[in-house]
């Protein structure tokens, strides 16, 4: 199949690309970086633009079979005024672009990221795909980027949106800011350290946008692990692997005074797990954070 990723210099788009140029898949993205160092060649075609905006990037997502919707800029920073408005339109106006290229046929499968901040603070809740929006900055962000990407399906394009939790992997993501201060034995729980983060490692993530990509399945999916874990339980876990401690917290009044408004995002308690994944039999290789940090922190 000929398949066009948007952010595809990304973390993720990097490696979801290889993965499937190895399938035998033609892949073609556009990605913010004029050339990004070894990637690109082979099967895989590799367009600098800002997709935003309207542009020749679109001739080549109008092409393709599959489309990977997965732009948008990281919330690990600190949310000025002005950089909401860069996490709102990388995702929004890429979204909204991404569909405006998209054939009007409806043979078109698009795969669209979203979020588990979908959900915002669910306390102690297991969330669903079938369970409702949250309220905050990032609940009403998801919701959006979701409703401009299902705009699609009015044509008969088959649509799934992916609530992403947070990737762990070994050379980039969440994790590659966690170690820096685990190997220093700087690390500890966030807040109390008892809410619910739910994660996923990156080969499971990669795989399950390959298994969509050829399943029938439209509508959200929670792209998690079937575990998640409580937050101090991940601290004391990525320690023990470190051979490190895991004894100097980070209360929330001192995360709210370092980090602004984004300090929600840390602080916010997400039980999801992937029902429509499990009900269709998707295969995980990293169920629970023992095996997934095992593998990735030698």
């Amino acid at each position: 199949m000929r398949i066009f990723i948007t952010g595809i210099s990304g973390f993720i788009g990097r490696h979801l690309a290889e993965a499937l140029a190895a399938s035998g898949h033609r892949v073609v993205g556009a990605g913010g970086r004029q050339s990004p160092d070894g990637f690109g060649g082979g099967d895989i075609t590799y367009i600098a633009a800002d997709t935003t905006r309207p542009g020749p990037w679109q001739e080549e997502a109008a092409r393709a079979d599959v489309i990977v919707n997965l732009a948008g800029r990281t919330i690990a920073r600190r949310w000025t005024r002005a950089y909401k408005k860069e996490l709102h339109d990388s995702r929004i106006e890429t979204t909204r672009q991404v569909v405006a290229a998209m054939r009007p046929d409806g043979r078109q499968v698009l795969l669209s990221a979203s979020a588990t901040g979908y959900y915002g603070d669910g306390g102690e809740a297991v969330l669903t795909e079938d369970s409702p929006p949250g309220t905050g900055f990032l609940a009403d962000l998801a919701v959006e980027w979701e409703r401009t990407a299902q705009i699609i399906a009015e044509s008969g394009a088959q649509v799934c949106r992916m609530r992403f939790g947070v990737v762990l992997g070994p050379d980039g993501g969440a994790l590659a800011e966690m170690l820096p201060v685990f190997r220093r034995g700087l690390g500890g729980p966030l807040g109390g350290g008892r809410q619910w983060f739910s994660w996923i490692h990156l080969q499971d993530l990669v795989d399950a946008i390959l298994f969509l990509i050829t399943e029938d399945i439209a509508g959200p999916v929670n792209l998690t692990a079937p575990e998640p874990v409580q937050q101090g339980d991940m601290a004391r876990t990525l320690a023990r692997r470190l051979g490190k401690p895991a004894v100097v917290p980070a209360p929330a009044p001192l995360l709210r005074l370092g980090l602004g408004e984004m300090a929600t995002a840390l602080l916010a308690s997400q039980r999801v797990v992937p029902q429509r994944l499990m009900a269709a039999n998707f295969n995980f290789r990293f169920p629970n954070i023992q095996s997934a940090l095992s593998a990735l922190v030698g």
